[in-house]
């Protein structure tokens, strides 16, 4: 197989995430792709500080505000046989592309992504079960410990063939985040929708990092119930067997492993948890109703 060129694409959207995005550029360019885009979502003034402070590509997003058009808007521009999506408020590791990559030998992957660490912002709450660190957008208890098929990738730690991306229209700009709107979800419809073989390899790690806001138990209660809002969104798009089949398996295999285990205060969490996403979810059923 020739080898393939990588395209990584970064996207943002506020000023007041330019340290960390700093660090994300930095920890890419380390790696040497093909190319780094870095895709601004609607924020004319933190276009221009990276047309002033970075050396690869940056573009202005014309796609509809959110950060399923800010992607779309950087597979459109890129020219690598791959890209590669990683939040501007994440690092890579130094082998994270190699290992992308590497699966890729097989034609019929259509994507391959990767394990996101927590780093958490003085620490992981004690009360916070690991089981739940999808809510910070990390890789959480019960997910494959080696290479393996998966239903869906998660947004942070993401690579797809340019030409499958393409084909098949990119990201549901009704479906995504908006700013601070905690809507969720695009990822998984879209990975869906492609088809093919999407792999998890969990050596190609990515470090998110979650700050004290996203540590509250507000953060917490908000961020399930939208959970269960996007999958509402997504069942009606893909059917409920595709669309919650990792998420009963979750609750149906891993929370009770971790409930026989777990303090009074991640005991509480993980009901608590379940709970809100279940109520969100009932609630996207009746709007749509």
């Amino acid at each position: 197989m020739a080898e393939l060129r990588v395209s990584v694409v970064v996207c943002t959207y506020s000023m007041s995430r330019w340290e960390s995005l700093r660090a994300s550029v930095a920890s890419v360019e380390a790696l040497s792709p093909f190319e780094i885009i870095v895709v601004v979502d609607h924020c004319p003034e933190l276009a221009d500080r990276c047309h002033r402070s970075f050396s690869v590509m940056v573009l202005e997003s014309s796609e509809p505000p959110g950060l399923s058009g800010a992607r779309n808007a950087g597979v459109r521009a890129c020219a690598g046989d791959v890209v590669a999506f990683v939040d501007d408020d994440a690092v890579v590791d130094r082998q994270w592309l190699s290992l992308l990559i590497r699966s890729y030998s097989d034609e019929s992957v259509s994507g391959v992504g990767g394990c996101v660490e927590p780093m958490w912002n003085g620490g992981r709450p004690a009360w916070f079960p690991p089981e739940f660190d999808w809510v910070v957008g990390c890789s959480h208890s019960g997910m494959p410990r080696e290479l393996a098929a998966v239903r869906n990738l998660i947004g942070t730690n993401m690579s797809f063939r340019t030409s499958v991306l393409r084909e098949s229209g990119g990201f549901r700009t009704s479906l995504g985040r908006r700013g601070d709107r905690l809507l969720f979800g695009e990822e998984t419809e879209l990975c869906i929708r492609i088809g093919g073989t999407l792999l998890y390899d969990p050596r190609a790690r990515v470090r998110h990092h979650v700050p004290v806001a996203r540590q509250t138990v507000r953060y917490f209660v908000t961020r399930c119930f939208g959970e269960g809002l996007s999958k509402a969104r997504i069942t009606r798009l893909v059917g409920a067997g595709r669309g919650l089949a990792d998420e009963r398996a979750h609750v149906r295999r891993t929370l009770p492993r971790a409930l026989a285990r777990a303090t009074p205060a991640r005991f509480a969490a993980i009901l608590g948890g379940l709970a809100v996403t279940a109520l969100g979810y009932a609630a996207g059923l009746a709007s749509r109703r």
